[in-house]
């Protein structure tokens, strides 16, 4: 099972590096970004999860109408990409209700940071996505967490996939750098001993990067940017595709997991 998603927030990743960013500036990055996401995922026939956050609800009504009608899963990613509050895990549920009528079941904390498990449980999801179980210096030293979906009290936990044994990362930077073949290759083994493949990637990824050198983006961000991040996913689903596997979204994955996981107890 393909679990694939993309974290919809505003571009903010300037500020990392010294940049003034408004939020204008980062919505019209990342709009363009997903508009190109959702015509690679239209053309090859497959649903995908988008983990929003609160300001990209609120200031991107066309491109979230787009996404709801081409059938994918709106999840939730906080409210403030750049500032997490500790509110934003019942506040950006709050604003998907509001804004589009939906219920949003599954939760991912930006950045992959640490979100509190009573929160996200009191508020109604079913699912937490917020963990990459790898050692990334600087971000995450998780070598010794899951590699697979667990339960956490009622709530499934859905880790990142890595690779088995050395856990390395299989995360949107791993498909801007390496070779597309070792990175299939890559995915196939992680596939040999799990149910599931989750991966994720942002909008600002499918913008040219490159041309736009304001915004101090480190060469291993800008590497295969904007068209040929569109032709690397582009390529990742066929393979997939190829092998016969099937794409769900999270919160359909997650309730048939929960389903079978209380089966067995």
């Amino acid at each position: 099972m393909i679990l694939l998603s993309f974290d919809t927030e505003e571009f903010d990743v300037p500020k990392e590096h010294g940049v003034e960013f408004s939020l204008e500036e980062g919505m019209a990055v990342s709009i363009e970004g997903t508009s190109r996401i959702l015509d690679v995922l239209d053309k090859k026939g497959v649903k995908a999860t988008f983990f929003c956050t609160g300001n990209f609800v609120l200031n991107a009504p066309q491109i979230m109408e787009r996404i709801i009608k081409s059938g994918h899963e709106v999840a939730s990613h906080g409210v403030d990409h750049w500032n997490p509050q500790p509110t934003d895990v019942r506040r950006v549920k709050e604003i998907i209700k509001e804004k589009l009528g939906l219920e949003s079941l599954g939760y991912r904390q930006p950045r992959m940071f640490p979100v509190s498990d009573e929160e996200i449980e009191s508020n109604g999801y079913i699912y937490n996505t917020s963990l990459n179980p790898a050692f990334i210096p600087g971000r995450y030293m998780h070598l010794t967490t899951p590699r697979h979906p667990f339960m956490k009290g009622n709530v499934l936990q859905i880790p990142a996939s890595v690779t088995p044994l050395i856990r390395f990362p299989l995360f949107w930077l791993a498909l801007h750098n390496l070779p597309q073949w070792l990175y299939h290759l890559f995915v196939k083994w992680s596939l040999s001993d799990s149910d599931c493949f989750v991966t994720y990637f942002h909008p600002w990824e499918f913008y040219d990067l490159k041309a736009n050198t304001q915004f101090k983006m480190p060469f291993i961000i800008r590497n295969h940017s904007g068209m040929e991040m569109c032709s690397r996913l582009e390529k990742l689903i066929e393979m997939l595709q190829e092998r016969g596997e099937c794409f769900t979204t999270y919160k359909e994955y997650a309730k048939a997991k929960i389903d079978s996981i209380k089966a067995k107890q």
